[in-house]
């Protein structure tokens, strides 16, 4: 269990950083930068985590490469989609609104918990690097095969719906084309993918502590789908766009891609 001290100087980190963000948005009553910094806190765990942990170099490369370039493609396209230049975060901008006057005081404890599931997360990579093996396993190799899928249909599925918002005749309207067809979250759904690639790695790669990986994507499926991801989009959709989102409610899936129901 020595091998978990690791996590207290990248928690340490990600602590200090949350309470300077959550210092600012007190200042500017924007809260979106959470999300950013929630995903580059993993990815610099993961650059602490290659330094400090004995593990083979190709390990170090394959295993900690990915997770260092999904966090910090994420962390760029959440500060360029949702962040710079835009208005705060429907999410954020209905909690705000929920919790009035307190809202600061609870804003202090969201990030905070952000650190940690942050750290939490991290961990994964912790446990895929922990491994004596000097190559890269067949079960990895799928892994980062299904990996390289998720990631491609997360990057779609965003470009895609930067498409559509992109043009002036969309405007009002629900994505509908493309992977929003057959998922109205793709997004989600590619990015729960990722995790789940990450326990195939954990269970296969012959990892100390490797099953424990699968806790992170079981976490990640109930967060996007009960918690903090589906709800709170879906409840801002049907503020935003109300019947017309309804009507993509009932003919589309809301996390796994399926064929659209028929429309009644």
């Amino acid at each position: 269990m020595e091998l978990f001290y690791n996590l207290l100087p990248p928690l340490a980190f990600s602590t200090a950083l949350m309470l300077v963000l959550w210092a600012e948005q007190c200042l500017s009553e924007d809260a979106s930068v959470v999300d950013a910094a929630w995903s580059l806190c993993i990815g610099l765990a993961t650059v602490y985590y290659c330094f400090v942990v004995d593990a083979p170099l190709i390990r170090k490369i394959v295993i900690g490469g990915l997770a260092v370039i999904w966090s910090f493609r994420l962390t760029y396209y959440l500060l360029a989609d949702r962040v710079i230049g835009k208005s705060e975060d429907g999410r954020y901008r209905a909690l705000r609104e929920h919790w009035g006057e307190r809202a600061n005081f609870f804003h202090f404890f969201f990030f905070q918990a952000q650190s940690l599931l942050a750290i939490f997360l991290s961990a994964t990579f912790l446990i895929l690097l922990d491994n004596p093996t000097p190559h890269i396993t067949f079960g990895e190799w799928v892994a980062v095969v299904l990996w390289f899928i998720a990631l491609s249909g997360e990057i779609l599925a965003d470009s895609q719906l930067a498409k559509f918002r992109g043009n002036p005749i969309n405007k009002g309207q629900t994505c509908n084309v493309g992977l929003w067809k057959f998922s109205r979250h793709p997004n989600y759904f590619f990015e729960w993918l990722l995790w789940v690639a990450y326990a195939i790695a954990g269970v296969s790669g012959g990892a100390n502590y490797g099953f424990l990986a699968v806790i992170p994507a079981i976490v990640m499926y109930v967060f996007v789908t009960r918690i903090s991801g589906i709800p709170y989009t879906e409840l801002q959709a049907i503020k935003s766009r109300g019947d017309s989102y309804k009507r993509y409610q009932s003919r589309t899936n809301a996390f796994f891609p399926w064929f659209p129901k028929e429309a009644s």
